[in-house]
């Protein structure tokens, strides 16, 4: 009968000679998790992954040994005295970083029992804010309906002491053993749901749910410079966790109305000012709105369609850098007259034949192209 060699333990392991112990325990969870049989669904591939997990196995459990594993760097699989290629004969599950993989693999398999808490949920609150109240901030009062630990029976769910019994399916272990392929696993147990204990007298406030469902005021400060899709997390604000177990966090969504006038850019507010053609060529005074009242600003001589003038610091405050502030920007809007007499059509012809321009014979053929440039 023809003898195939074995493939080589740091090969079946995917690691070089050098791995560490902890790399050699990624590799191995990586692999039994992979090849582990009774993740497998029919009989071929069953089989092979029985053969495969057999052969990670037994790789491991000479690596993980220091002793072993000299050895078998030493003489490799010729050392057939020190029991390399046992299958599972040689191992030791009660060996700390053996027992220890294999407990974390079978919780991720079967859910395994080792935590009978369980965490809050997380809350989402979708909080609508005016422009203003984006901009400066807001102290808010939020009715947050939520689970919470029911304070008549103190979380534990039962009238009184008396009404709490050890449950009959797992003998207030929490755990029912069953045989799982090679191996004997735990899980919860279904009827006590992993806590060890039933519920015989339930509490009459919470119905035997341990928790309540209540409406909660809180007060929160919103921060001055928030934005559209922006989100406020407050710790421990969430729904009560079970068999004290944490709570989860509360998380205030924020979306902002927009307003009629202003705009937002980063920390920069801007704004769309109508100013006369004449003021835009001769330069002048403007009054312009801002949020904390009407200003005025000096319109330049000469200033053209969608130029951009400078409030500073009349912006949007930074939430990352303290008491600083954005800018507000002017945007100038050159406005032209739909309707002009006929003496402001004849200084506007005699403004263009001083300039050099060449009028239609009506002279409404400027104003349109006039009009048309600035648009």
């Amino acid at each position: 009968m023809a003898h195939v060699a074995k493939r080589n333990y740091y090969e079946t392991l995917g690691v070089d000679r050098s791995a560490s112990d902890e790399d050699l325990k990624k590799a191995y969870r990586k692999l039994a998790r992979q090849y582990h049989p009774d993740l497998q669904t029919g009989d071929p591939q069953k089989k092979a992954a029985e053969e495969k997990f057999k052969e990670v196995n037994e790789a491991y459990e000479v690596l993980s040994d220091q002793g072993k594993r000299q050895r078998y760097d030493t003489f490799g699989h010729a050392d057939g005295q020190q029991g390399f290629g046992g299958g599972f004969e040689g191992f030791d599950f009660g060996r700390g970083g053996m027992g220890d993989v294999f407990g974390d693999i079978f919780e991720d398999f079967f859910g395994g029992g080792r935590s009978r808490t369980e965490r809050g949920s997380d809350l989402q609150y979708n909080l609508e804010l005016s422009f203003e109240e984006a901009i400066y901030g807001k102290d808010v009062k939020l009715k947050i309906p939520r689970w919470e630990k029911c304070q008549e029976c103190n979380g534990s769910g039962a009238k009184s002491s008396a009404g709490i019994k050890t449950c009959p399916g797992c003998r207030g272990s929490g755990q029912l053993r069953f045989q799982q392929g090679f191996f004997s696993v735990s899980r919860p147990c279904s009827q006590c749901e992993g806590s060890g204990h039933i519920i015989t007298e339930p509490c009459t406030s919470c119905r035997g749910k341990k928790r309540v469902h209540r409406e909660r005021t809180l007060s929160v400060t919103i921060p001055a410079g928030i934005e559209t899709g922006m989100r406020l997390r407050l710790s421990h604000e969430g729904e009560d966790g079970i068999n004290g177990g944490p709570p989860g966090d509360l998380y205030v969504a924020v979306s902002v109305k927009p307003h009629s006038i202003f705009t937002r850019q980063d920390t920069d507010i801007i704004c769309d000012v109508p100013v006369s053609f004449v003021t835009a060529a001769l330069g002048g005074k403007v009054a312009v709105p801002t949020l904390t009242g009407e200003t005025i600003i000096k319109v330049p001589p000469g200033t053209q369609h969608d130029k951009l003038l400078k409030l500073k610091g009349l912006g949007v405050p930074s939430l990352k850098h303290n008491r600083h502030a954005g800018d507000q920007i002017i945007r100038v809007k050159v406005e032209i007259p739909t309707k002009l007499s006929a003496r402001q059509k004849e200084i506007l012809a005699e403004f263009a034949k001083e300039s050099g321009m060449t009028l239609d014979k009506d002279g409404d053929g400027f104003f349109e192209k006039m009009k048309n440039y600035f648009e």
